[in-house]
């Protein structure tokens, strides 16, 4: 009876002191906030392409910062984005994801994991710092996982910080008007913790 006692109270410990470690720092960016005009940008994709923020003018865009390619969190996220990919289409919304991997890493996931959207590559982390979403964990730069929606006149219509990748598709999806409705009536904006 000893032993699992043991067991558990060394877990704990471990835990306590993982967490202690692994800390996610701020940005050194204020974050943009809602009604502001969307940083533009432009960055090369899984597939090489150069993509810009500019080009989506006249749509919605999921902007989506996550902290690493081919992680549980991240993929159970971008496969719930890659499932209702249609529904986002059918609103006029593109999903762009965001993170500080290579185009060569995104490629390797996209192939992976079946993922049709662009993934966007910021080695360079000038994009995941302008949204106030550059993370360092235990010494890695990471791009905290925090959305942006904005609207088709490219101003932030909402925000998401900590986003639980379990709901974040769903949760976005809902902010967005529906087939038919006008860009006017999305919800009053908000920025949600």
């Amino acid at each position: 009876m000893r032993r699992p006692i043991l067991f558990a109270s060394a877990f704990a410990a471990a835990v306590v002191l993982a967490v202690a470690f692994f800390t996610v720092h701020a940005a050194n960016q204020p974050m943009p906030t809602v009604g502001q005009v969307a940083p533009t940008f432009t960055l090369p994709s899984q597939d090489g392409s150069q993509i810009s923020l500019a080009s989506f003018r006249g749509k919605w865009v999921v902007l989506y910062f996550y902290p690493r390619d081919m992680t549980p969190g991240c993929t159970i996220e971008a496969h719930n984005f890659q499932r209702d990919l249609a529904q986002f289409e059918a609103r006029n919304a593109v999903i762009l994801g965001v993170s500080v991997d290579s185009p060569g890493s995104h490629q390797q996931f996209c192939t992976k994991e079946g993922l049709t959207f662009r993934l966007l590559a910021d080695t360079s982390h000038r994009v995941v710092d302008a949204y106030g979403s550059l993370g360092n964990f235990a010494g890695v730069t990471i791009a905290n996982r925090n959305t942006f929606l904005i609207d088709p006149t490219g101003k932030i219509a909402k925000v998401w910080t900590k986003v639980n990748p379990q709901t974040a598709s769903t949760d976005v999806l809902g902010a967005i008007p529906g087939v038919g409705a006008s860009p006017n009536s999305v919800k009053p904006p908000t920025r949600t913790n």
